[in-house]
C-alpha cells in the first residue's frame, strides 16, 4: 500500500486531521491482508530507524502484548526512534523493560494499588472531587479541562506520593509539555522537525523531566530519613526498595500516565454522554449499576493512549509477516478498540456494551496497566459527584485536540450546568 497523507502515520500533519477522517484511515489499514510498513521519521539530536509495522488489528496488538518475549519493550515503547540515554535518564521506566528488571521494578511499585489501599482512599477521593465541584460552581461554567477533568488525577497521584499541594500546578504545566511535546500551544513552537524547533522542543522536555525527577528525588531523601507511610515511604523503605533514579522516573511515568489518560477519559466522558443523550439517560436511570461498563466504554471510544512500540527480540512470523529480529512494530490501540471483527458496530457508543475486551488500559500480559482500578475509580467518584451535583451539564462545543500521535488528548471544552 502506498502511503498518502491520510493514511502516513509518521507524519505531523495525519495527527492534525480530524479524528473521524484518522479513524477512516485506520479501517482501511484493518481491512488490508497483512500489516503495512510505515517509514521512520528523522528526528533530528536523536534519529530514528527505517520504520515500522503498524498493528491495527485487535487480534495482533493482544498476540504482541502478550508475547513479551518475542515483542520486547526495550529498549524503549514511548517513543518510536530509540531513547537516547540523556533522555532515558528522565524517561526510561518500567515501561520500557522486560523482565526480570520490569517485575522487579513493578512488584515494589504495585504495593501502591492492592485492593485494601485503593479502598482506603475511597473517602479522599470523594472529598477531593467534591472540593473540585465546589470551585467550578464558585468559578462558574468555563473551561472543564482546567477546572475539572485535570484536576482529580493530579490530585490524587501527588497525595499518594506524598507531593505537597503548592507544586500541583507545576506538576500538571510539566506533565504538559511531556505529552504534548508536538503541540503549539505546550511548546510555544510550530510542529515541525527543524533543527531548531527539535532544539527548543528538547530543552522544554528535559526541563520538565529533570523538575519532576528532582521534586520526587528530594522527597525520596526525606522519607528515607522520617517515614511518613505515604507512597514514596513505601518505595523507597523495606527490602526492596527503589533507588533515586527509579523513584524519579516511576514518579514521571506515574503522574504522566496516570494523570493524563485519566483527565482525558473524564473529558471525553462528558462530550459523549453530552452527544449521546440516550446513553446519558441509560446511565442515570442506574448509575451503579451502569457506571462500570460505562467507564470502560468511554476508555474503549476515547483510547487515550494511542499506541505503544515493540521491538522483536527474534525472527518471527505472525498474520502473514515474516517479522526479522530488531524490526519494530507500533500497538495501535485505537484502532484495536474499532475492530469490526471484535466489536459490534465499534464506531457506536454503547455503554451496555458486554463482553468490551477493550484495550485502552493496553493488551493482556505484564504490561497491563498497574492504575486499570485506580483510572476507574476515579472517573466513578467524578461523574457521580458531577451528575449529582450538575445534573444539566453538559459540553456547548466541539473539542480543542492535542497535537500528538501518542495520547489522544482534549486541551479544551466548554460546558455549562
Amino acid at each position: 500500500m502506498t502511503l498518502s497523507l491520510d493514511t502516513d502515520l509518521s507524519q505531523i500533519p495525519f495527527w492534525a486531521l480530524p479524528q473521524a477522517e484518522r479513524m477512516a484511515a485506520f479501517r482501511r489499514l484493518r481491512a488490508l491482508d497483512r500489516p503495512v510498513f510505515v517509514p521512520e521519521q528523522q528526528v533530528p539530536f536523536i534519529g530514528g530507524g527505517p520504520g515500522y509495522y503498524a498493528l491495527v488489528r485487535h487480534a495482533d496488538v493482544t498476540e504482541a502484548s502478550r508475547n513479551a518475549a518475542v515483542f520486547s519493550s526495550e529498549p524503549c515503547s514511548n517513543s518510536i526512534p530509540d531513547m537516547p540515554r540523556w533522555l532515558a535518564v528522565y524517561f526510561g521506566s518500567m515501561i520500557n523493560m522486560d523482565d526480570p528488571r520490569h517485575a522487579r521494578l513493578r512488584r515494589i511499585v504495585s504495593r501502591a494499588f492492592t485492593p485494601r489501599i485503593l479502598s482506603k482512599m475511597e473517602e479522599d477521593l470523594a472529598r477531593a472531587a467534591a472540593e473540585i465541584v465546589d470551585q467550578a460552581i464558585e468559578e462558574g461554567p468555563g473551561d472543564f479541562v482546567p477546572q475539572i477533568a485535570a484536576k482529580l488525577p493530579v490530585r490524587v497521584i501527588c497525595d499518594m506520593m506524598g507531593i505537597p499541594a503548592k507544586f500541583h500546578d507545576m506538576v500538571l504545566r510539566r506533565t504538559n509539555v511531556i505529552l504534548g511535546n508536538a503541540d503549539p500551544e505546550y511548546t510555544g513552537l510550530s510542529p515541525d522537525f527543524s533543527r531548531v524547533n527539535v532544539a527548543r522542543g528538547l530543552v522544554k522536555l528535559l526541563h520538565a523531566g529533570f523538575s519532576l525527577n528532582r521534586l520526587a528525588a528530594r522527597l525520596g531523601d526525606e522519607r528515607r530519613e522520617r517515614p511518613t507511610g505515604d507512597l514514596v515511604s513505601l518505595l523507597v523503605n523495606g527490602e526492596e526498595r527503589l533507588t533515586s533514579q527509579e523513584l524519579g522516573s516511576f514518579f514521571i511515568l506515574l503522574v504522566v500516565a496516570g494523570s493524563e489518560t485519566t483527565r482525558n477519559a473524564i473529558a471525553y466522558g462528558l462530550k459523549l454522554l453530552t452527544d449521546h443523550p440516550d446513553q446519558r439517560e441509560l446511565l442515570l436511570a442506574d448509575f451503579d449499576g451502569r457506571i462500570g461498563k460505562a467507564c470502560d466504554e468511554i476508555v474503549r471510544y476515547a483510547t487515550p493512549v494511542i499506541q505503544f512500540r515493540r521491538t522483536l527480540t527474534r525472527d518471527h512470523e505472525m498474520n502473514g509477516v515474516n517479522y526479522r529480529k530488531g524490526d519494530k512494530v507500533l500497538l495501535f490501540y485505537n484502532s484495536a478498540n474499532r475492530d469490526e471483527s471484535v466489536f459490534a458496530d465499534p464506531d457506536a457508543f454503547d455503554i451496555t456494551r458486554d463482553p468490551n475486551p477493550h484495550v485502552g488500559f493496553g493488551g493482556p500480559g505484564p504490561h497491563y496497566c498497574l492504575g486499570a482500578h485506580l483510572a476507574r475509580r476515579e472517573m466513578t467518584v467524578m461523574f457521580r459527584e458531577l451528575f449529582t451535583r450538575l445534573p444539566d451539564i453538559r459540553a456547548t462545543a466541539e473539542p480543542d485536540f492535542l497535537l500528538s500521535n501518542f495520547i489522544n488528548g482534549i486541551k479544551h471544552l466548554r460546558y455549562t450546568y
